[in-house]
């Protein structure tokens, strides 16, 4: 809704000194209006519209391997899932969520997608090998490189076992992860993911 007040223009001031081609009012009409805006984007400098990211509210691109035997790997997520491998442009923290039918250790290590996908312009990379990222920035450490993830968690039975990686894949464009099981036996491996701005 518009509405008009009146408001003392402090220019007139220099009409009051002499100048003759300054204002002669000191009142002038301010229109005021309230008005919700959404900032759902930019334009960049290409003229091109970009949308601002939002967290996922739920998790996604869910996978199941069965029968992984002790010391077998899998990557995830799969090629069913409706972003593969992980695309975290725009995105800075991760969740992956890891549901196996037996207890025990397992590896989870951050990796290079596939090679016959592009990261950005380039190709072929590097599949399946470590993710590394510069730890001074994230971590206040000294400069040095360090893995994405690469560590061995304990998982319970039949449950959800959700981990949390804040900052450190974060933009990354072919993300899949690696992981080993290290429990002891054969198991399914159920995954899901989950990315936050």
């Amino acid at each position: 809704m518009v509405q008009k007040r009146e408001a003392y223009a402090p220019w007139s001031l220099t009409r009051k000194a002499g100048v003759q081609s300054a204002t002669v009012n000191g009142d002038i009409e301010v229109p005021q209006f309230i008005q919700p805006v959404l900032d759902t984007g930019f334009v960049d400098e290409k003229g091109d519209w970009k949308g601002s990211k939002s967290s996922d509210e739920q998790f996604f691109a869910f996978g199941k391997d069965e029968g992984i035997a002790n010391g077998g790997e899998i990557l995830a997520p799969q090629a069913s899932g409706s972003i593969w491998p992980l695309d975290m442009t725009g995105f800075k923290d991760l969740f992956i969520a890891i549901k196996p039918t037996r207890g025990g250790g397992y590896l989870l290590e951050a990796v290079m997608g596939p090679n016959d996908l592009s990261f950005a312009n380039l190709n072929p990379v590097n599949p399946a090998v470590n993710l590394r990222y510069q730890n001074e920035a994230y971590d206040g450490g000294s400069p040095a490189f360090a893995d994405v993830c690469n560590d061995t968690e304990t998982c319970t039975t039949d449950v959800w076992n959700i981990f949390y990686i804040p900052m450190r894949a974060r933009n990354q464009k072919l993300l899949q992860f690696k992981i080993t099981n290290n429990s002891g036996g054969s198991s399914d491996i159920e995954t899901a993911f989950m990315r936050v701005v």
